[in-house]
């Protein structure tokens, strides 16, 4: 018998793009078989089931044509089984042969049809609206995270587990809780969802209000996992980019005219447009003042703006903290070099988002843009006069390096550079600390 071998580097790189297509694709599935079977847990067994028979027989059969499609079939033959075992005859046992393929004529080849179209079947209480929003599996999940019943927390948890797909223990470290805390309360949240019937479905109008924030929270969420990965070898997760964009137009054609969702678009689409500019040719990171701008989205850039004017104008006196993070961006975004970038609006805007959203991490970036406008004392002078709340956080130390490195007190820098890489940050922004050290 032979030692193990550890695989090159290539074959590493292959096995780690096809778990992320699997788990990519596999988050679409779970939100339609979860309105399916109306019971997230068993629809989250059935789909890793499916995810981990993928990983065992792509590498050996291929890729499917409709790696979702392929999923989806073995996914619901899992819950059909799932559903089987767990109930005698009665409404489980009716899910089944709703579920079962075979018995409604539709495709069962994994590796053919696409088995069915992935969530504009069964009926849908706006049905008669006849809108792409109200038919869209995921959003249908997302409101579904964030009912009001479900505690805030469970909420993010639930969130984090089902529409980012990170783990418990990556759960714990987002929460600062221990994982064995954060899967009781997974499943104490699936199990609220079950016992309560709480729909599959996007709410009547009367009942977005009391969901509504935690559904912009949840997106946007969503979009900053993707954004800045919090674990894995890569900065950016695109796929989870691309659907929080998606879901973030679907919510502005829901509600058009709420400044939340103007905001949120706006703030997607701006930091998003730096996206081809903010890794180099080997993945590694580029810093803001390093890019190259024009490789930034332009079209991207005017959308974003124009639907800061917008929010703005509907807005009043009061901006949600969605629309002045996205002006912030817009900062960025329309400076056309590192050195025109307008300090004095950035902090000005902050100030706005430090009355509107009073916590350490706004705090934190004021005083980044304090250490740019008035210098690295100004900067670091506010940083340390934050109380709490940023002993874990890896940027809070990785900014403290930066402020002491340009003052000349270099090792000082390099034990809070030291700090900030051993804290959970992706492999791809500590290697970014490390070379720095």
């Amino acid at each position: 018998m032979t030692d193990p071998v550890t695989p090159p580097p290539a074959a590493a790189d292959a096995a780690d793009a096809l778990a992320s297509a699997v788990r990519e694709a596999g988050r679409e599935v779970l939100a339609t078989l979860a309105r399916q079977v109306g019971d997230l847990g068993l629809a989250e067994d059935a789909v890793q089931d499916a995810m981990e028979r993928a990983l065992r027989t792509w590498p050996r059969d291929g890729v499917p044509d409709v790696p979702a499609a392929w999923l989806r079939v073995v996914a619901r033959r899992r819950a059909i089984d799932l559903l089987r075992a767990e109930g005698s005859r009665g409404r489980r046992e009716e899910r089944a042969v709703e579920l079962d393929p075979d018995l409604r004529g539709e495709p069962g080849d994994p590796h053919g049809g696409d088995g069915g179209d992935g969530g504009h079947d069964g009926d849908d209480p706006h049905g008669a609206q006849g809108s792409s929003v109200l038919h869209d599996d995921l959003l249908r999940l997302v409101f579904t995270c964030c009912h009001p019943t479900l505690s805030p927390v469970s909420r993010v948890a639930l969130s984090l587990r089902t529409l980012c797909g990170l783990s418990e223990e990556e759960i714990a470290v987002a929460l600062l809780a221990r994982p064995d805390a954060v899967a009781r309360r997974l499943v104490r949240a699936r199990q609220k969802i079950r016992q309560a019937r709480i729909p599959y479905r996007v709410p009547a109008d009367h009942e977005l209000p009391e969901r509504w924030a935690a559904v912009l929270a949840t997106v946007h969420l969503l979009f900053t996992e993707g954004h800045t990965a919090s674990t894995g070898a890569t900065l950016v997760r695109p796929a989870l980019v691309d659907q929080a964009l998606r879901l973030g137009r679907l919510l502005h054609d829901l509600e058009p005219g709420d400044v939340g969702a103007i905001g949120l678009l706006a703030l997607m689409l701006l930091q998003d447009s730096r996206r081809a500019a903010r890794v180099d040719a080997d993945g590694r990171p580029v810093l803001l003042a390093d890019q190259d701008r024009s490789r930034w989205d332009a079209a991207a850039i005017d959308e974003g703006v124009r639907l800061i004017g917008e929010g703005l104008r509907r807005a009043g006196e009061r901006p949600h903290p969605y629309l002045v993070q996205a002006a912030i961006a817009a900062c960025h975004a329309l400076a056309p070099t590192p050195e025109a970038t307008d300090w004095d609006a950035i902090v000005s805007w902050y100030d706005v988002l430090l009355a509107l959203d009073p916590g350490p991490v706004v705090a934190l970036n004021r005083a980044v843009a304090l250490g740019e406008r008035d210098g690295p004392a100004a900067g670091l002078a506010a940083l340390d006069a934050i109380a709490d709340g940023l002993d874990g956080h890896a940027f809070a130390h990785a900014t403290r390096a930066v402020l002491l490195r340009r003052l000349g007190r270099l090792d000082e820098a390099a034990s809070a550079d030291r700090r900030a890489a051993d804290l959970a940050v992706n492999e791809a922004t500590r290697g970014l600390i490390r070379d720095r050290l």
